[in-house]
């Protein structure tokens, strides 16, 4: 009986029912996998090639075939859902702490559950709702703010008492629980037979199915797929889809050209019990347990039961393994504790007959996150993979947004989270994924609280300075591996408890940062940025200037030394990067953008500037180390360094100019800070980096120089109602949507990219507008902490959600910055969000359940800035984002 669950009766149920299926697609199967003859050919060309016979293999051919393409092939090594999908537990979750994971799964859901009907295929669907249990309050919090999140987007969601979760389940032992949150629309499925459902459907739409077909290689001209290279052939095709799972790793590095999609497998434990005396009714609600890192579901009269154990244990990092997934071997030392935490939760199991125990291997990924999206160095090559053990939950929005992106361009939703292009070539080392991924299995129950880090795969990129800033008390983040400072821990403090504070309250480094922000008020801070990502482009002659102008909104024609910040938009206007660009000369450019731009940027960058050989674009990241000095006693600082004057007369706002600093030669300085406070950037030549540091330290002694990390740069930004991408601003937001119209030129006399949607959006207004929310009734001291994707209400009804937030120093107050949209209270429908829409409201913010109202501004306080700050610096401070 188990074995036949775990074959889900693939095999008998479906392709019984369905014996036109036998001659479209290859020869019957045996158990073997030795390949057996085709009967059916491979075609010669297609449009598109999906590799993997998953849930996420069939659900992007499903939607391609549903959004009218036709041309497309998907080819299985073994049997459709032979791999991990045939072994998944099948519960279909919302609660996701990730908007577009929420999206997905929401999504999902809905899917399954028409998907019967539609095909014909018994999918298993059944809606039986789940409960997340809770046995601390910070996990109860956590718990709060989902249900926040999934309340608002319509997603019935309750936190409810222990006795309730008696009622709804009555074998739940409860008293060690301080709440929990339940969500009745959850569901179970038959994740084998969604699969071979979705694969039905995309084969009436005309899509060819072909099992037992091994892709050996992708083929890559020139940037571009071109075909793939099989067991049984060679198809020539425009766009290639790697959803083979575990083995998407190896089959990206397979070809001449790889393509590196950062996953790993670890062996993933559950239990199958036989019936209990009473059987379990099937509409009971699936259990989530993540204090005791367990799940339950009930599965034929009895449960279904695993886990994500503290200790995991990875495997297959050698490389590629057998054809179709067979049970690993039995482990039952290791399942032990997680054997104990279900029987604690479910004591009434003692007596239970276990059928047997599973080990399956599961696919996670080195942040959490599913992998989607193009590769950023093949044009055409996409993927969608390591789900992370919620294959199911997010199979159909996945497939849904992947084909959308295939067809338009683009998806439907900011996807930015789960885009390859988010990791660089760095998180493909198979020893960097085997110690990732022992640290994220455990993660998937561990609590997280804000701005937690991970603890593996660190040091990894560092700045010439991090061994004398690290001695000096910094405390490290890790942003696309490159280790950047939180903040500096002052000698005395108690660096332990520092390094251990993790809370949704007011945190320990409350003080400290604190006392940086008022040092780069008062006097002048010293910030290592060397992880911003740096850019040069050059030509012979004006090849650079004219593709940048098409690419970037603001005007680039500029004098030689001047700073223009800017965007690069895609075709809607959205932002694709927010950067800064210096002229160093009439033919070269240096381009400033975030951290985790360096892949995304690049490939944007590559595909869209011309192939002339005049032209070159260079990655120069390595090259400077960053130093942001921050304050009003930065120009004495830099004037006494460098012996020439540095005051707004000689060194205007957004300037660029090469420079002496102590002995050093060539050292780019600009007058920027990035927060709109006075100060300069230095860029250095890494050789000189720790001169140079060492001459500013000392020569600002007599200053009140200092330290500072990114924590008081996120305070001093977000006061100032700057804007981040990738917190902010996505591509799908546009400079007329965040206030930023003073860095588009509609009129900059040529055409450029994003033009036609920011004119239409000048001419007949934005359906959304980036707010300031400053929180007033909010006790600091006493009261949960905002810290993004927060819903925002307005006079009652909700309009959007917090990006980002921070404490002020300043104002002593919260500051939340955040989208606010207008929507129809009849019909839904999104309006117009004008200025007056915006300032005639009243505003509250949900933290966890907790509403505290809000002021909102659509500009940054007057009182924000200092009477130090030079003229044209206030009139140009909107100019001074990251």
């Amino acid at each position: 009986a188990a074995r036949m669950f775990l074959r889900l009766l693939s095999d008998v149920q479906w392709r019984a029912a369905h014996p036109k299926w036998r001659r479209m697609t290859s020869s019957q199967r045996s158990t073997s996998t030795t390949a057996e003859p085709h009967p059916v050919s491979l075609p010669a060309q297609a449009q598109v090639v999906i590799c993997g016979g998953g849930i996420m293999g069939t659900s992007v051919a499903y939607h391609l075939s549903k959004m009218g393409w036709k041309d497309i092939v998907l080819l299985e090594q073994g049997r459709l859902a032979a791999g991990t999908t045939r072994f998944c537990a099948g519960i279909v979750s919302t609660a996701r702490p990730v908007s577009v994971e929420l999206k997905m799964a929401h999504y999902s859901n809905k899917l399954y559950q028409q998907l019967e009907q539609e095909t014909g295929v018994q999918t298993g669907y059944m809606k039986t709702g789940s409960i997340s249990l809770a046995q601390t309050q910070d996990r109860l919090i956590s718990l709060k703010r989902i249900a926040s999140s999934l309340n608002v987007m319509g997603i019935p969601c309750e936190i409810i008492s222990p006795k309730k979760v008696l009622q709804l389940h009555p074998l739940i032992n409860i008293h060690d629980l301080v709440g929990a949150m339940h969500v009745p629309e959850d569901a179970l499925v038959s994740s084998a037979n969604v699969t071979l459902a979705l694969a039905t459907a995309a084969s009436r739409n005309g899509v060819q199915i072909h099992e037992r077909t091994c892709v050996s290689h992708v083929t890559i001209q020139k940037g571009q797929v071109t075909g793939v290279e099989t067991d049984r052939g060679r198809i020539q095709c425009e766009y290639f889809v790697n959803c083979a799972g575990q083995w998407a790793y190896e089959l990206g590095h397979s070809g001449e050209e790889p393509v590196h999609i950062p996953l790993h497998a670890c062996e993933h434990f559950y239990l199958l019990t036989h019936p209990l005396k009473e059987p379990l009714s099937s509409s009971l609600p699936t259990i989530v347990d993540p204090d005791g890192r367990i799940y339950i579901r009930n599965w034929q009269g009895g449960i279904l039961s695993g886990g994500f154990e503290k200790n995991p244990k990875p495997l297959f990092t050698e490389g590629r393994n057998q054809l179709e997934i067979q049970n690993l071997q039995e482990d039952w030392d290791h399942f032990g504790p997680l054997l104990g935490a279900l029987l604690r939760r479910m004591p009434g199991l003692e007596a239970l007959q276990i059928m047997q125990l599973v080990n399956c291997p599961e696919s996670f990924t080195p942040d959490m996150r599913c992998i989607m999206g193009e590769s950023p160095t093949a044009r055409g090559y996409f993927v969608l993979a390591g789900m992370n053990s919620a294959g199911i939950s997010y199979g159909g929005g996945a497939g849904k947004y992947l084909a959308e992106w295939i067809v338009n361009g683009y998806p439907s939703e900011n996807v930015w989270p789960l885009d390859l292009k988010r990791f660089g070539t760095l998180q493909s080392s198979r020893t960097f994924l085997r110690h990732r991924v022992m640290e994220v299995m455990p993660l998937m129950c561990d609590l997280k609280v804000p701005r937690w880090d991970f603890q593996t795969g660190r040091q990894l990129r560092t700045s010439p300075l991090y061994d004398r800033l690290d001695a000096q008390g910094a405390r490290w983040m890790e942003k696309h591996g490159f280790e950047r400072v939180k903040y500096f821990v002052p000698p005395g403090n108690d660096l332990l408890d520092l390094d251990h504070s993790k809370t949704f309250y007011k945190p320990d480094w409350f003080d400290i940062v604190g006392s940086e922000v008022k040092c780069c008020k008062e006097a002048v801070c010293v910030i290592d940025m060397s992880s911003f990502t740096k850019f040069e482009i050059s030509s012979t002659g004006d090849q650079a200037l004219e593709s940048l102008q098409y690419l970037f909104s603001n005007d680039l024609d500029v004098p030689v030394g001047h700073v223009v910040h800017t965007g690069m938009l895609n075709e809607k206007g959205g932002y694709e990067n927010d950067c800064s660009i210096a002229r160093l000369s009439k033919r070269s450019f240096f381009m400033i953008s975030p951290t985790d731009q360096q892949v995304h940027c690049w490939a944007w960058l590559k595909n869209r500037l011309p192939d002339d050989s005049n032209l070159v674009l260079e990655d120069v990241t390595w090259k400077y180390t960053a130093l942001n000095l921050i304050g009003p006693r930065a120009v004495d600082v830099l004037s006494e360094l460098s012996y020439a004057p540095m005051t707004a007369e000689h060194f205007p706002s957004l300037f660029c100019k090469e420079m002496s600093v102590g002995y050093a030669n060539g050292i780019r300085v600009m007058s920027i800070t990035h927060t709109g406070e006075p100060g300069f950037v230095l860029y250095i030549p890494i050789e000189y980096a720790l001169h140079v540091y060492n001459e500013v330290m000392n020569m600002g002694q007599k200053y009140g120089i200092r330290n500072a990390g990114y924590y008081a740069l996120r305070s001093l930004r977000i006061e100032k109602f700057f804007a981040f991408w990738g917190q902010d601003l996505d591509a799908f937001t546009t400079p007329m949507e965040c206030g930023r119209e003073f860095q588009v030129k509609l009129d900059k006399g040529m055409q450029f990219l994003g033009q036609e949607a920011l004119w239409e959006q000048k001419q007949n207004g934005v359906y959304k507008r980036f707010t300031m929310f400053i929180l007033e009734d909010h006790d600091t001291d006493m009261d949960l902490w905002p810290w993004w994707g927060e819903p925002i209400f307005r006079n009652g009804r909700y309009v959007g959600k917090t990006t980002s937030s921070a404490y002020s120093y300043t104002l002593e107050r919260h500051v939340c910055l955040g989208f606010v949209h207008h929507f129809d209270e009849k019909t839904g429908e999104e309006l117009v969000v004008t200025p007056d829409f915006i300032n005639q409201g009243e505003y509250e913010i949900d933290i966890a359940g907790q509403r505290f109202q809000a002021k909102a501004k659509l500009y940054p306080f007057s009182s924000l800035f200092t009477q130090r700050r030079r003229k044209d610096e206030v009139e140009l401070s909107g100019y001074q984002r990251e």
